[in-house]
């Protein structure tokens, strides 16, 4: 970083943050359905190598289609969202450019190759190639997708639970020292799992709710009727390992991030024996007064369950907001510094750092190793030398606590949905006679969106004000360009990615209305 005290104005990092979330919130409209699409057209072309029969083939050729649809608008976003890091972000590039390049450059190079020869034999190596090859191909397509996921996640964990890096004081910057305690960590092991399955959700309940329009139109039966039975499977499935790995990332979440667990929870002073908040009333529009609240009035909740999920044990000890302000001792002893500890903890390494480079730039040895000592001590904090209050390092409670109540919520419907058709399909029901239950499948594909966007606002709000965990507030990350410029391109992305979103959605409703080309008798 070239000048990490660098004052920049407030509209510059407002504008900056709002572009980077606009283009994430419209990529990730794209990926999901690529990466659920992927496993359903797998299956389908498994059924045609297995049982040669053409109707698998024509089903497969038919979910290629939507897939690749979304593909090609996948890979446009994602291409927006990486050059913005140069663009907005340049201090946080030069700071930790080392480690964040390393995930995204490996994606470019390994998985984006990969999904990019294989997707051509997948579309046009159809009698050209044999069928295992091309079986091949088309599983190879999705894990393809998959991997490069797996490397953004890595990325993207790595902002939140940094590891596998040392601070160079000679250079101003963080240098990877372990690349697979990077790619392996724990948290982006977590993240990668929870984030995949709730993409495979969108797939299947985008599956279903084609099969189910077309059941309500009467029109390829046979199509519908298959099409659903694996869509609802694989949402079902999903589903099931999305709760999961959910908890799991929420227990990750309580180590690394017990600020954003706070947030989530509305938890304002904590303590042992912590319930789970199922509802409570926090009012979505204005930040809680959590210094002088208790906790959110009308709250309904789960005894244990927040202990549980946070520290395998039903009377552990898991800290609210003021706990984390004021600081706190755990019943086994482990003392937390208060934030403002923190704070003048991150002064002391940040003057330590520029003490530092002045003995070394004047040759005093003595005066630069005993400062070198003074920063190692306080690395830790160093990014708290930069909050001016404490109360900056609350997130906003409000988004992160009905965010992860929506992606819950919906996540247990989803389940109850899927196990619902294919319990109905398992008794063999006529489905068409349940067209309130076909209705309902249409609908569920914007919520299935929502749940899955809601999943990003808790981690990326819940995170502020972070852009690296403890050590980059967003202030100090962002390029020194002025406002009125980021905002001219926050409307044009805005315009160019709501006409892209347009488009693809008409192109996919035409190729659904059109349906499936039947190249032989079936």
């Amino acid at each position: 970083m070239h000048n990490l005290l660098l004052e920049i104005s407030t509209g510059t990092i407002d504008w900056a943050r709002a572009q980077f979330a606009l283009t994430a919130i419209y990529h990730w409209l794209f990926v999901p359905l690529t990466l659920g699409l992927a496993i359903v057209m797998g299956i389908m072309e498994t059924r045609y190598y297995r049982t040669q029969n053409p109707f698998w083939k024509d089903a497969a050729k038919f979910w290629q289609k939507l897939f690749g649809i979304n593909f090609a608008m996948g890979v446009a976003t994602g291409i927006i969202l990486e050059f913005e890091f140069g663009t907005n972000w340049s201090n946080y590039s030069w700071f930790v450019g080392d480690i964040f390049g390393a995930p995204l450059a490996v994606e470019g190079i390994i998985a984006f190759f990969m999904e990019s020869t294989f997707v051509a034999v997948m579309f046009f190596g159809w009698n050209k190639v044999s069928k295992g090859f091309h079986l091949a191909s088309t599983w190879l397509t999705g894990l393809g997708a998959t991997i490069s996921a797996w490397w953004i996640l890595v990325a993207n964990a790595w902002m939140q639970a940094p590891v596998g890096c040392e601070f160079n004081p000679d250079t101003m910057r963080n240098e990877m020292v372990s690349f697979f305690d990077v790619a392996l960590s724990p948290f982006a092991v977590g993240k990668f799992c929870h984030t995949v399955t709730s993409a495979w959700i969108i797939g299947g309940v985008f599956t279903v709710a084609v099969s189910a329009w077309y059941m309500l139109k009467k029109r390829e039966q046979k199509l519908a009727f298959e099409s659903m039975k694996v869509g609802a499977a694989v949402g079902l499935v999903a589903s099931l390992l999305a709760a999961l790995t959910g908890h799991i990332s929420g227990e990750q979440v309580a180590k690394s991030q017990p600020m954003k667990l706070a947030a989530m929870e509305a938890l304002y002073n904590g303590g042992t024996d912590q319930s789970l908040t199922a509802v409570a009333w926090v009012n979505p529009f204005q930040q809680p007064d959590y210094k002088n609240e208790q906790e959110p009035s009308l709250r309904i909740a789960m005894p244990y369950a927040l202990s549980l999920m946070a520290t395998r044990d039903i009377h552990g000890y898991v800290p609210g907001v003021n706990d984390l302000l004021n600081g706190y001792t755990t019943p086994d002893g482990k003392v937390e510094p208060s934030a403002q500890e923190k704070i003048e903890r991150g002064k002391k390494a940040i003057a330590a750092l520029s003490a530092y480079r002045e003995a070394k730039k004047s040759g005093q040895e003595e005066a630069a190793a005993t400062n070198l000592q003074v920063l190692k001590e306080n690395m830790p904090y160093f990014g708290y030398g930069y909050i001016k209050s404490v109360d900056q390092i609350v997130p906003y409670i409000p988004i992160c606590f009905w965010a992860f109540r929506i992606m819950v919520g919906m996540g247990v419907i989803f389940i109850a949905f899927f196990a619902l058709i294919l319990l109905l399909m398992y008794r063999g029901k006529d489905l068409t006679r349940y067209k309130w239950l076909l209705t309902t499948a249409i609908v569920l594909v914007p919520l299935a969106y929502i749940a899955s966007e809601s999943g990003w606002l808790v981690a990326e709000f819940g995170r502020q004000p972070w852009t690296i965990q403890d050590m980059l507030p967003t202030w100090a990350a962002v390029s020194d360009v002025s406002a009125g410029s980021v905002a001219l391109t926050f409307f044009i992305f805005l315009a160019l990615f709501t006409t892209m979103l347009a488009v693809e959605i008409n192109i996919l409703l035409k190729q659904i209305k059109k349906g499936p080309e039947y190249t032989t008798a079936s």
